[in-house]
C-alpha cells in the first residue's frame, strides 16, 4: 500500500481535522512538546479516531509532529540552530518574493498591499492583526507570480508554525513591522527589485531578532538546549 493512502484526502474529514490542528498550532493552542492523544482529540473535535490518525500522519509528514519514546505523538520542539536556519531560509525566500513582485505585481495588487498595511496599522497587536499580517505576506507572494517559490515558502511556514504566535504580539514590534512593510511597498511602487528585496530581508531579520530574544528567555523543552 502506498504511504499516501494513510494521509488525508482533499475534502475529507481527515483533511478538515488536519486544518483544525494546524490552526491550533498556529494560534499557540498546541505548543512544542504537547502530546497528541487520538482519543482526546477525537472527542474534543467531534470526530472519530480515523481522521485524527490521518491528520497526525500528515502533520508528521510536514515535520510538525514527531514520535517521542514512551510518550507517542507530540508537537515537535525546534532547537536553536533549527530556528536560525528556518529564518535564514525565510529571509532568502521572502526577499526573493519581494524582488519578483517589484517586477510582476500589477498596480492594483500593490494598492491592495498598501491598503492592507494601513489596516494593519489601525488594528495594532491582536488576533485580527495576526491574520491580516499573514494575508499581507501571502498577497505579496501571490504578486511575485512564481508557483515554485510559493510552494517553498508554504512548506517553510508550516515549520515556523511550531514556534507559535507571530512576533507581532509585542506592541512595539507591531508598529515597527508596519513601517518595515512601508519600506517594501515604496520599493514596489518604484519597481526597484533590489531595494524591495533588501527591505524585505531587513523586515524578516528584525522578526528573527525578536524570536531569538523570546527563545533565550524560555527554558529548553525536554532537555533540548538553545
Amino acid at each position: 500500500m502506498d504511504e499516501t493512502d494513510d494521509l488525508p484526502q482533499p475534502g475529507s474529514q481527515g483533511e478538515t481535522t488536519y486544518q483544525r490542528l494546524l490552526d491550533e498550532v498556529r494560534a499557540g493552542r498546541l505548543n512544542p512538546g504537547d502530546r497528541l492523544r487520538e482519543t482526546e482529540l477525537a472527542e474534543r473535535l467531534g470526530v472519530s479516531r480515523t481522521p485524527v490518525r490521518e491528520a497526525i500522519r500528515q502533520l508528521e509528514a510536514d515535520g510538525i509532529v514527531t514520535h517521542v519514546p514512551r510518550r507517542g505523538a507530540a508537537i515537535r520542539t525546534l532547537g536553536y540552530a533549527e530556528v536560525m536556519e528556518l529564518y535564514e531560509m525565510r529571509t532568502v525566500l521572502e526577499g526573493t518574493a519581494a524582488r519578483l513582485a517589484a517586477r510582476a505585481a500589477s498596480d492594483i495588487e500593490i494598492e491592495e498591499l498598501i491598503d492592507m498595511n494601513r489596516a494593519l496599522e489601525k488594528l495594532g497587536p491582536g488576533p485580527e492583526a495576526f491574520v491580516l499580517n499573514r494575508q499581507f505576506h501571502a498577497a505579496l507572494l501571490d504578486a511575485a507570480k512564481n508557483r515554485f517559490l510559493a510552494r517553498s515558502i508554504a512548506g517553510l511556514h508550516k515549520s515556523l508554525m511550531i514556534l507559535g504566535p507571530t512576533t507581532l504580539t509585542e506592541p512595539a514590534r507591531a508598529t515597527e513591522a508596519v513601517k518595515e512593510h512601508e519600506e517594501v511597498l515604496e520599493a514596489l511602487q518604484a519597481r526597484d527589485g533590489i531595494r524591495a528585496e533588501a527591505a524585505m530581508r531587513a523586515h524578516i531579520e528584525m522578526a528573527q531578532r525578536v524570536r531569538v530574544r523570546a527563545l533565550r528567555a524560555c527554558p529548553p523543552v525536554e532537555g533540548e538546549g538553545l
